[in-house]
């Protein structure tokens, strides 16, 4: 069996298009054509790349010969090893647009996953996990996403985190357009301390139009201890409505919600 018959058989019995094992390897498609039909043969860093990727040795590779197994000891030898690092990578071999389904990449350093679903210290993907990361949703000590993003300090469509940056923030701290927390800034904000440009409710809130304990705004409902009565709580949710005009009814719904649960 010549060289090219066995880079076939690895690659269909990985699953892979001749596009899919070119852009593993980093060459165009037309190479692996020609690798395949003996038109040409593959340098000695695409060869390596390929025995590592098809788990096989060189000379198999290369002349088809299985590696020979070093004779047993007769009286084995167990050595254990201990490491003070830990590492681990797994990448499978099915991919979509040139990536890994899956890949898992986690250890001491920059260990960088990227994949459709990715895990690592740093990853990148449709669906990333890690300290680091970065994709449509995202979930890490640092996260950024496109749709939602979670983590100590988030970045995202939807961020929650102890720092949120999004469309809509969740978090200590948070900002975004609909912004909820501890201390909350956005065009419409609640929080213990909240700062809008529309509307603000929170423990101490500062708007246009303003409900909270301590308030500051052109339309200020100050909350006294004993809850404000029902024509007081009629003219600021008439107020919040007036502000929301536009906007979803599910997000003057909200800010209602919240101005009477204060």
């Amino acid at each position: 069996m010549e060289f090219q018959q066995r880079l076939y058989q690895l690659r269909r019995k990985a699953g892979l298009s001749q596009e899919e094992l070119a852009n593993l390897v980093g060459v165009t498609r037309q190479a692996v054509q020609k690798w395949e039909s003996g038109a040409s043969k593959p340098d000695l860093d695409n060869i390596a790349i390929l025995a590592d990727y098809f788990q096989v040795s060189l000379d198999y590779l290369v002349s088809g010969k299985e590696p020979q197994q070093p004779a047993p000891a007769s009286n084995p030898t167990v050595i254990n090893h201990y490491y003070g690092r830990h590492y681990f990578e797994y990448k499978s071999k099915r991919t979509l647009f040139g990536l890994p389904l899956f890949h898992i990449n986690y250890g001491f350093g920059l260990c960088w996953a990227r994949g459709i679903i990715a895990i690592g210290n740093i990853s990148t993907g449709l669906i990333a996990l890690g300290g680091l990361s970065a994709g449509l949703l995202s979930l890490g000590g640092v996260s950024l996403g496109l749709l939602l993003a979670l983590g100590g300090a988030a970045v995202g469509g939807v961020a929650l985190g102890g720092f949120a940056l999004g469309l809509l923030a969740l978090g200590g701290i948070s900002l975004g357009l609909v912004s909820m927390g501890g201390v909350a800034h956005g065009m419409f904000a609640m929080g213990g301390v909240a700062s809008a440009s529309q509307v603000a409710i929170g423990g101490a809130a500062s708007a246009p139009v303003a409900v909270g304990h301590a308030v500051r705004g052109a339309q200020a409902f100050l909350i006294p201890p004993e809850g404000m009565d029902p024509v007081q709580l009629e003219s600021a949710l008439a107020a919040i409505r007036a502000a929301c005009e536009g906007a979803p009814r599910w997000l003057a719904d909200l800010l209602c919600f919240f101005a009477q649960t204060l």
